[in-house]
């Protein structure tokens, strides 16, 4: 689990803490991480208000919550985290999955790019290496 994700979930034990303590006779354990202020279980479109909220501060154009999903496994594609790896952090039992919700990016293009370019082709003596990108070609 990502350092940062584990803190914000020590805060939001924290919070519930302070919730449970709150509604006091009020209070439902139901075992749940994320829950109503009396540890209801939260409403399912609970979620979907959040994102809407969440797409609007950030301003993000309108997406669906489980586009989130596509994000998460493009972004672990970008990380170059092994397959295996991905399949189990998103619950995939098929590698068919990973044709459906990662998607190749043009930074993974060019990285490849750079990268057979520094494998096939050594640069002449002459030509010194400026740092810049490859002109494009039309």
């Amino acid at each position: 689990m990502p350092k940062q994700l584990a803190l914000l979930l020590v805060r939001h034990q924290a919070a519930q803490a302070q919730e449970r303590a709150l509604a006091a006779d009020l209070w439902e354990e139901t075992g749940y991480v994320f829950t109503k202020p009396t540890g209801q279980p939260l409403v399912p479109n609970t979620d979907y208000h959040h994102w809407k909220e969440l797409l609007r501060d950030a301003k993000v154009g309108e997406r669906r919550l489980h586009d989130a999903r596509h994000t998460a496994a493009t972004v672990l594609l970008l990380l170059e985290v092994p397959e295996r790896t991905v399949m189990s952090i998103m619950g995939w039992s098929s590698t068919a999955m990973a044709a459906r919700y990662q998607h190749v990016t043009d930074r993974i293009r060019r990285g490849v790019a750079g990268r057979v370019d520094g494998l096939i082709w050594a640069a002449p003596d002459d030509v010194a290496d400026d740092g810049e990108e490859a002109p494009e070609v039309a």
